[in-house]
């Protein structure tokens, strides 16, 4: 409980699927009735129950704020994977926190299910009997599936008890529960001599398309074959012939899960329930046509149809701009667009540490991540002539989230604020290469099935524009220091002969320099022979270094230092300059570095200054050989100074 509401999590797949729509539009209604807020959590594709599959984007169930919650629903049959269902119950019983399993079947959860197995057997056994079926065939799931083998061993029951034999080459294939797989499995029946006189599917998808084979192929449905499916899927009701089905109407399953959840919350004691899906003979098993009501299924598939190709688009062209911004105000700003409304954004700060790819490194799936909004629809749209991009102290503030979900970090107050509308609030898991980085929150202010079925293309192109963003600001910085690499000497740091001349022919194409005093001084290390015969070249390569940094440390800023090569170094700098005190601070520089080193050998060296004009007629090599003179010159001097008799 927060604020006095009691917080309820529903886990699911596909929300902007029209079964699961429907089933949280009525299920919000019924909590809202009771002083509750619903929290949505939701992948966006299936996982087909393959186990070994961990996609990113259930990174979102993660994110449950189990400590506050009051109750957990879980669409088990709708997400597919036994594996994440158990993650969820195993963070729940951490917390102490009631789990409600949906269409699932787990020890020491409360069930809300359809009873399957009547459902299947009542049209089944309809076909079969009614209809005085002889040699009939079951279109069956994926093989070795729990829910295809109840289906398989009911069909089996049937056939026993109406004395027919069962013969498993000619009266058993599999659809796998989905089109190609079917349609695959049809084409090898349709190569019989001898047809089955009924196809008793598993499930309306795989109906749907045998009817569809059949009819291809010159077969009467349902006169030289009757077909049945299961589910009770809107989309039987638009077949021709329209297909025979149980339906597992899901108002009702809503209900009964708004119940359950209200009693587990109320009095926290609640009984597992079972519904038994509706039996609805229809005219591909032979009976007379059954209709429902398609008005509102219509009205919402033509919105769908007509709106995708203009929000593919715009997304499209708001994860291209994202990617492209110079900075991550510029990324953050372009996510604002009139699709992206009632949206906020999540992301893991860590993604912008562009010292090493979030996405390339290797994955922990346990660090630590630091949570923060960088994205707030509403902010945005009151800010719209305040030109984006947002103020940095809008999100990245200085706190460090205590945990990891939708109620921590710098967005707490905000989603609190949101969970006070009527409306369910809805999560996804922002993911890039495989990689959960933060999380879309959508708070739509409507039930409009167009909005949930945008929100998994919006979370897409978000993902790809965060993820596509930080992959080039990395690039970037990589050509940068591959850049940096190529034009500095890699022992001193001053720039090598080729960064040299780059950076030199800018600053000689700059307008403003023309005219202007420019002078070179040269230093070159006194006795780095010596230093390298008596004490090795790594002393003798320290002592270029310290001559190198003496000359920088010594020099204007924005003086331009090289080492062409060996130990002569110089510098270019462009105004006026006093040469001899620069001179002067080189020595001084050295002097110290002497001192706080105590080496076998000193550390010195000779330096020469030559002061021009920055014209059209100078010319740097020249320039640098009278530098290099007067340098040599000093050098002689000193040697001249050594050698003289005490």
């Amino acid at each position: 409980m927060v604020n006095g509401k009691r917080l309820v999590a529903l886990c699911t797949s596909r929300i902007y699927d029209t079964q699961i729509y429907g089933f949280t539009k009525k299920l919000n209604e019924i909590l809202q009735k009771d002083n509750c807020a619903l929290l949505i959590f939701a992948i966006n594709s299936d996982i087909y129950w393959e186990e070994d599959v961990n996609p990113a984007e259930t990174f979102v169930f993660d994110l449950l704020p189990y400590e506050e919650l009051d109750c957990i629903l879980i669409m088990d049959e709708k997400i597919k994977s036994h594996m994440v269902s158990r993650r969820i119950i195993d963070s729940a019983s951490k917390s102490d926190v009631p789990v409600v399993i949906v269409d699932g079947n787990y020890d020491g959860c409360i069930l809300v299910n359809f009873d399957y197995e009547a459902g299947f057997e009542a049209i089944a056994r309809h076909v079969i009997e009614e209809h005085h079926v002889k040699h009939p065939l079951m279109m069956a799931g994926i093989k070795d599936n729990e829910f295809s083998d109840r289906r398989i061993a009911i069909f089996k029951k049937i056939l026993a008890e109406n004395g027919i034999r069962f013969d498993e080459e000619t009266m058993l294939s599999y659809g796998d529960f989905w089109a190609d797989p079917t349609r695959a499995a049809m084409e090898e029946i349709l190569k019989r001599d001898c047809l089955p006189d009924a196809i008793v599917c598993a499930n309306d998808i795989m109906a749907i398309n045998v009817v569809d084979m059949l009819k291809n192929a010159g077969i009467r449905v349902p006169e030289d074959v009757r077909v049945s499916g299961f589910d009770g899927y809107d989309e039987v009701f638009f077949t021709s012939p329209k297909i025979a089905t149980a339906s597992c109407d899901i108002m009702l399953l809503a209900e009964s899960v708004a119940d359950t959840a209200l009693a587990l919350v109320n009095t926290h004691k609640a009984e597992s329930v079972y519904i038994v899906p509706e039996l609805i003979p229809n005219e591909s098993c032979g009976c007379e046509s059954c209709e429902q009501s398609k008005s509102n299924l219509v009205a919402g598939l033509n919105s769908s149809f007509y709106r995708h190709q203009d929000d593919t688009r715009i997304l499209y062209n708001i994860a291209s701009a994202m990617q492209i911004g110079n900075t991550v105000w510029d990324m953050a700003a372009a996510i604002h667009e009139h699709k992206t409304k009632c949206s906020l954004t999540v992301v893991d700060r860590n993604v912008f540490n562009l010292n090493s790819n979030y996405f390339m490194k290797d994955y922990d799936e346990h660090a630590k991540r630091d949570f923060h909004l960088i994205y707030d629809a509403d902010y945005a749209e009151e800010h719209r002539f305040e030109h984006l991009p947002l103020p940095e102290e809008l999100f990245f503030d200085k706190t460090v989230n205590r945990k990891e979900s939708v109620l921590s970090g710098n967005y707490r107050d905000r989603i609190l604020e949101l969970l006070e509308g009527p409306y369910p609030l809805l999560f996804n898991a922002l993911d890039y290469m495989n990689r959960p980085f933060g999380f879309n929150c959508y708070y739509f202010r409507e039930f409009l099935i167009t909005n949930y079925s945008r929100s998994a293309i919006v979370t897409n192109a978000i993902s790809m524009g965060i993820g596509g963003f930080v992959n080039l600001q990395c690039q970037k910085k990589l050509l940068e220091r591959m850049d940096e690499m190529y034009r500095h000497d890699a022992l001193t740091g001053l720039y090598n002969r080729i960064g040299f001349m780059r950076i030199y022919e800018e600053e000689r194409n700059k307008p403003e320099n023309i005219g202007k005093t420019v002078t070179l001084i040269m230093s070159d290390l006194d006795g780095l022979k010596y230093i390298n015969d008596n004490f090795g070249h790594a002393d003798g390569d320290m002592s270029i270094a310290a001559v190198a940094t003496a000359l920088k440390e010594s020099v204007p800023d924005y003086s331009l230092c090289a080492r062409f090569g060996g130990d002569e170094l110089f510098a270019v700098i462009i105004g006026e300059c006093d040469s001899d005190g620069i001179i002067r601070k080189i020595d001084e520089h050295l002097e110290d570095y002497n001192a706080k080193k105590i080496l076998p050998y000193v550390v010195t060296t000779s330096s020469g200054a030559y002061t021009s004009v920055f014209d059209e007629d100078y010319e740097v090599l020249k320039a640098l050989k009278i530098a290099d003179d007067k340098m040599y010159a000093v050098k002689d001097q000193k040697k001249q100074k050594r050698n003289k008799p005490n």
